[in-house]
């Protein structure tokens, strides 16, 4: 089979070498990708966002199934428009995107079928806004942007002048564009957080290991959110009576409750779930495989990624076991001085060899470039080093050898991945 995966970062790397597993796999296409991507796949230069060319070298070429792996296509309606040319693809479509393009739309949903989540507001004006903090004052308060923004339009505000100040930056500021036209004012939620990414075909849920996400840029959970600085897999703070609860009373209501919106979700529905004291509820929802998570869980699967995915297509999902390694994982990226905010790019990586990689660890490439045989930077996530161990603590150990491996003008990395983890089991 002939596979085209879209998107160009760590995640779509990780898909990538699972992907390769699979004995049916003759060639997989990647569009655009990256440096380190091209040294397991076939890079394509054709824009992630743009469906015409996207459907006509899928045509050209005879592809088998398109993946279609960021959020920015898949709202857009990537899925959609290449389907309608006749190709096969694994990502839910437009209308079902929605429970991530849109807060609005997923805390909706999830009033209406009594899926639990913080209690919200939906805002499009900051006056009113910035009435209702005022008048509610609970801190810390979250304010979000509706749409998408790149993992970041999220701010957690520990005072009226900071959450009012987020209000202005989204609605008035425009500070993450058109996303930031419409918001919605939760409250915080405390417990550990969890994240779940579940395989789907619309009928049958499956999901994946739990993992453990470090949103915030800096050590000790400091810092502005980000787009992931690192994960761990399993997540021990998911026990099995806690999987039951998400499977009752959060996984299938949400798969039933799209189903009856009128717009099924087909691929990998990711959960970003918080354990509080009143049980799990959902912090958010992504239409697609988490990123940095999927670096920490798909090197545990077991199954062959491309079965699962022909599966879902087929709405057969449920004849297939997913079965995963009793091992454990670690991620932890290594980043560009700046990020989450301005970057510079183009400096070369020391400490990789001349396929993008490093022994004792899976190096997912994220934002390089290859030039004349050297690997540069070309973004605010680099890498991705991911480890497997018979324990977590092993596999940490591991990702952080190799991370201090690797060099360039400006490498940062934050020190406490999984440790939140490693005090909870």
């Amino acid at each position: 089979m002939k596979i085209l995966v879209i998107g160009r970062g760590g995640r779509e790397h990780a898909i990538i070498c699972a992907l390769k597993k699979s004995p049916r796999v003759e060639k997989i296409y990647c569009a655009p990708g990256n440096g380190g991507i091209s040294c397991d796949a076939i890079n394509v230069p054709i824009d992630e966002m743009d469906k015409e060319k996207m459907r006509r070298f899928a045509k050209n070429e005879g592809i088998d199934l398109a993946v279609v792996a960021p959020d920015n296509p898949l709202a857009e309606g990537m899925v959609d428009f290449l389907e309608s040319g006749g190709i096969p693809c694994f990502g839910p479509t437009k209308k079902a995107a929605q429970i991530e393009s849109s807060k609005i739309f997923a805390k909706k949903l999830m009033e209406k079928y009594n899926i639990p989540t913080a209690a919200y507001q939906a805002f499009d004006d900051a006056k009113t806004a910035i009435e209702y903090l005022k008048h509610q004052k609970k801190y810390p308060a979250v304010i979000k942007a509706d749409g998408l923004a790149l993992g970041k339009g999220v701010i957690i505000a520990d005072d009226f002048e900071k959450a009012s100040q987020a209000v202005s930056d989204m609605i008035l500021n425009q500070k993450f564009g058109s996303s930031g036209e419409k918001i919605v004012i939760e409250e915080f939620l405390t417990g550990p957080e969890i994240s779940v990414l579940c395989l789907t075909d619309g009928k049958t849920i499956k999901p994946m290991l739990s993992s453990m996400d470090h949103k915030r840029a800096f050590d000790s959970d400091t810092g502005p959110n980000t787009g992931g600085m690192g994960a761990i897999a399993p997540n021990p703070a998911y026990s099995a009576e806690v999987a039951q609860q998400c499977m009752e009373k959060i996984f299938i209501p949400t798969i039933k409750a799209m189903e009856s919106e009128g717009c099924a979700f087909s691929g990998c529905l990711y959960f970003g779930l918080m354990l509080t004291p009143n049980g799990p509820k959902v912090i958010e929802y992504n239409c697609r495989f988490g990123d940095p998570e999927t670096q920490a869980v798909l090197p545990l699967l077991e199954t062959d990624l491309l079965e699962i995915m022909e599966a879902i297509k087929r709405k057969r999902l449920g004849e297939v076991e997913v079965r995963f390694s009793k091992k454990h994982s670690a991620c932890v990226v290594v980043a560009s001085k700046g990020y989450p905010k301005a970057y510079s790019k183009g400096f070369l990586i020391s400490g990789l060899d001349e396929n993008g990689q490093l022994n004792g660890a899976k190096i997912y490439h994220a934002g390089t470039a290859l030039e004349n045989g050297q690997f540069k930077t070309s973004g605010g996530r680099v890498l991705g080093i991911s480890t497997t161990a018979n324990s977590l603590e092993e596999a940490i150990d591991l990702a952080y050898d190799a991370a201090y491996k690797i060099r360039f003008q400006g490498s940062w990395f934050r020190k406490d991945i999984g440790k939140k983890a490693l005090e909870f089991s």
